[in-house]
């Protein structure tokens, strides 16, 4: 579904850590698609442009912002309504 609705490239930023060092609107953008499900972390850690460590899904508490069950909660969501909220 992300595919289907424009938010393949972000996630694939997301996962490869790309959008961590580019600009920060891009880091923003990410992380709303984060907080919103859209999209979620990858299984393996990242850094950011100033070293920080990005954590993986799996260690962050079921369904926060970044964590399968949130995304899952989202597109659940979205294929309920059948449009993004």
């Amino acid at each position: 579904m992300q595919k289907d609705y424009g938010y393949d490239e972000m996630q694939n930023m997301i996962n490869t850590g790309q959008c961590w060092l580019m600009e920060g609107s891009v880091g923003r953008q990410a992380m709303n698609t984060l907080e919103s499900g859209a999209c979620m972390l990858p299984k393996k850690f990242n850094r950011d442009y100033y070293g920080s460590t990005v954590p993986s899904r799996d260690v962050l508490e079921a369904g926060s912002k970044g964590t399968f069950k949130n995304s899952q909660k989202f597109w659940q969501s979205v294929e309920d309504n059948g449009e993004l909220l």
